[in-house]
Order: C-alpha cells, then structure tokens, then sequence
C-alpha cells in the first residue's frame, strides 16, 4: 500500500478537485493510504520540520501539495518523490504540480473578444505566478487586437481595498474583466455592487477554477474558466506510480489545462452597439445547434447580407458571420467530445452540422488538433 502525505487543504474547489483525482486513481489501481496533514499543525515556521518528522516515521512514499515555507533544502534529505504545487515560483529541484496559466489567461481574452470588447482589465495578485501568468496571456491575446488593457495587483484586499475602488471607477465602461481565480471575482462583484458599478453592463466579469460555490453565492453570478484539475492529478498520479514500481525518483511536471468557460449571468451582456448585428448574433446564439443556413440568419433583419456582412465585421474584427456560427458550433462539440461518448455523427447532429466530415476540418481550424487528439488529451473522469 503506498503512502502519501498531503500538504493540502481542503479549502477551495481546485484542491477538492485534486484530491478526487487521486483518489479516483487509487480506486482503480491502489490502494493508496492518503494522510492530509492539518493545516493549524503546519501553518507555523516550525511546520516543514514537523512534516519531516512525519514523513519518516510513517515511512510515507510521496509528498504532494504546496511548501509553505521558504527552505526546500531539507526536502532533499527524503530520498521520495516529492510534487510541489505551484504558488510563488516553479520548483527547479522537485515535481511541480503547475497549469497553462498563460493558456488560460489567452482563452479568457479570446472569449471577450468574440464579444466585441475592445477595453480589457485584470485583477490579480502580486508574486504568485498563476496569477501573474495569467495576466501574461491576457495580455499577450489582447495586444494582437492592439487593445488597451488595464491591470491591478495586489497584496492583500482588506488594507487595499480603496486602491481597488479607484481604479475600478477608473476603467473606460463597458470593460471586460479577468479575475485572476473566482475567489477575487467575488470580491469585484461585491465592490462593485457597493460602489454601484454595473456587473455585466459595465464591467463583463470572469474568473478562474469554476468553484460553483463561489460563482453561486455572487449576484451576479460569476462565468469562470473550469480546469481540468481531477485528470491532472490523475495523470500525476500515474507517473508516481511509475516511480514508485522503478525505485527510480526523477523530477517531472504535470500541467492543470483550461477547459470549458462556464457563462453565467456576470457576462451575459455582449458589447455590440450595431442593433441589427445584436439581433444576428442572439439569433445565432439561440440556434446554432439546429441546422440553419446563412440566408435563415440574414432574413433576421431587414437589409443584405452583404450590407450585414460588412457591419458584421465591423462589430466582430475579421470575424465573418459564418466563422462565427461554426465558432460556437465548434465548442459544443469540443464540449461533448470531452463529457460524453458519443461518436462524431451523433454529436455532429446535437451541434447542427450536416456533413460529418467537416467536423474534423472544422475543429482542427479553431483548436489545432483532430477530434479524437482532443477527447484522448481533455476526457473528464467520470465517477
């Protein structure tokens, strides 16, 4: 039976999610003895020393979760595997535990972007480097847009919280936001509400983890970027046990991707100011997943298509009104590949494509990689 000592938590959805992931894994393939250390008993500076001691004396095979404190030197006298999550920096002598947190921030951007936002803020936190990497990506999409953006890093919210209320009565409106996890997208929301600053009218908020707890307890509530956290912990998993079967110890790192954007009503508004192209694009939205043709789109409004193409454009960038259908199409599909089994024809028919065979060319378009690259990298367990 292995033993593993856990330096986590509990507290938030991300850790809840790591550990379902492990623990999914032992059921399968275990058993695995988890043991997680309490955090009243290693919150203090003389922690790392009492995590060592237990470490020895329960003869335990791996540590998994994050070193709270600044000496990592007296990990090495462990000869276990050791994985690190991720807070202030990347470890450069044990397993990390990291996440796409550039990827992330990118797909954050690219959704407000579809939304026809040309003003862009983040709200993070300073010498963390998810929250740091994050921003890093959402600038990075934004500026191919040569939009501007507006960021704001802090250290603690309750000392900084007239900082924060400048700078978002600060913002041009209507603004687009990411929140650098869902836990200081609540905090916007309820800043916003006392200060009477609209959330979604004026700032389109999204956050980071998909904690639903968090994102329900708001008004109103929070879109969040959901993570695949349980496969990641998954596959770290299976590496350790590699380790573990070879008596062979090497340093690795296991990246948490971004998965689906889960709307809620804190960016249902769509910034369009074109109401004939606001009337295309609901339309759209509505029906994407029924078969609908470019001549059932124009007949919405009372022009060309031509005509609408150009004001289209116009609202969307370089976006055509057909990219745009099969752009929304396209993430269902990514959406079924990734929770459910069925096959490309049945989930051609659920997402309103007729040939079959365009999917493939479609998805690789928007996503880079074919169907089935996508559901063997992004398959969610299924408990």
């Amino acid at each position: 039976m292995r033993k593993i000592i856990l330096l986590i938590d509990c507290a938030s959805e991300y850790d809840r999610r790591l550990l379902r992931g492990l623990v999914q894994y032992s059921k399968e393939h275990g058993p695995w003895l988890f043991y997680r250390m309490p955090s009243d008993l290693i919150g203090n500076h003389n922690g790392g020393e009492y995590v060592i001691d237990w470490v020895r004396r329960w003869n335990a095979d791996a540590i998994i979760g994050r070193w709270r404190w600044e000496d990592t030197s007296i990990l090495s006298s462990l000869n276990i595997p050791i994985v690190l999550q991720n807070y202030s920096q990347r470890s450069s002598k044990f397993s990390n535990l990291t996440g796409n947190y550039v990827g992330t921030g990118e797909l954050a951007a690219r959704y407000f972007i579809e939304k026809g936002y040309s003003t862009f803020a983040y709200f993070g936190v300073n010498d963390v480097i998810w929250s740091a990497e994050r921003l890093e990506g959402f600038c990075h999409e934004t500026a191919l847009k040569n939009a501007s953006i507006h960021s704001l890093l802090i250290d603690n919210f309750n000392k900084e919280r007239e900082k924060v209320v400048y700078w978002l009565h600060s913002i041009p409106k209507p603004c687009a936001m990411l929140a650098c996890d869902d836990a200081h997208a609540l905090l916007l929301t309820e800043t916003c509400k006392a200060e009477n600053i609209h959330v979604p009218d004026e700032i389109s908020l999204l956050g980071v983890d998909n904690d639903e707890l968090l994102c329900q307890i708001s008004d109103p509530q929070i879109s969040s970027i959901e993570l695949n956290v349980e496969q990641g912990s998954y596959r770290l998993a299976q590496i350790l046990e590699k380790q573990f079967e070879s008596n062979e110890i090497w340093p690795f790192s296991v990246s948490i991707e971004p998965g689906e954007i889960i709307e809620r009503s804190s960016t249902k508004v769509r910034n369009i100011a074109d109401p004939y192209v606001d009337i295309v694009t609901k339309y759209i939205e509505k029906n994407f997943d029924h078969y609908i043709t470019m001549n059932d789109i124009s007949r919405q409004v009372p022009m060309s298509r031509r005509n609408l193409e150009i004001r289209f454009k116009k609202e969307f960038g370089s976006t055509t009104i057909y990219n745009y259908l099969s752009l929304l199409r396209i993430r269902k599909v990514a959406s079924l590949l990734s929770t459910t089994d069925m096959n490309l024809g049945q989930i051609a028919e659920k997402c309103g494509i007729i040939n079959e065979s365009n999917i493939s060319r479609m998805f690789k378009k928007f996503y880079g990689c074919s169907p089935a690259e996508y559901r063997k990298k992004n398959r969610r367990e299924r408990h």
